[in-house]
């Protein structure tokens, strides 16, 4: 079984939480009985979250030699320059070491759900909105990425897991795939 989650904001994508208070969890979703989340999402990111009771499968979503693209919406803090998208591109050196090349689009702000909180907004600082795709995945790696092009990330959508994607499902939907 494989199904297809949009994972809300603040969600942990696991079925318990011992932290005091609980966080909310993939427990209240309704989802079936035996799947578990093949890879992750930080808890303050959102979108397309695989789940499956098939451990191979898991295995051949997960494991970076099998390099599956995961595509992101990324708003981010400040205009991009070509500079700033040409480093994206090219690899990013992180202190864990360089990531993978990645592609790298900026977009029209994308329609989506509102979230809850919403992003701060500032007069001043502009921000704009990326598609990035990449082969890996590191802990947090896109929001590093970003920052250390000096473009933090304001919000981060998935919204692509190799040929799977997030489109008609709303925050905390889900849907099988297979």
């Amino acid at each position: 079984m494989l199904i297809a989650f949009n994972k809300p904001f603040g969600v942990l994508c696991q079925f318990t939480d011992r932290s005091l208070p609980p966080r909310p969890t993939l427990a209240g979703f309704g989802l079936p009985p035996g799947v578990y989340a093949a890879g992750r999402l930080d808890h303050d990111s959102e979108g397309l979250l695989l789940l499956t009771d098939d451990g191979a499968l898991a295995h051949r979503l997960t494991d970076p030699r099998h390099k599956q693209p995961k595509t992101y919406w990324v708003q981010v803090e400040g205009e991009p320059s070509p500079d700033q998208l040409a480093q994206l591109r090219e690899g990013v050196a992180l202190k864990d070491g360089p990531t993978r090349p990645a592609q790298v689009s900026q977009l029209e702000p994308p329609t989506l759900w509102p979230r809850d909180p919403p992003v701060r907004f500032r007069k001043t600082v502009p921000d704009a909105w990326l598609s990035l795709t990449i082969t890996e995945g590191r802990n947090r790696q896109v929001r590093r990425m970003t920052a250390a092009v000096g473009l933090p990330t304001l919000r981060l959508v998935r919204v692509a897991v190799g040929g799977h994607r997030l489109e008609g499902l709303d925050p905390g939907e889900w849907r099988a795939l297979a």
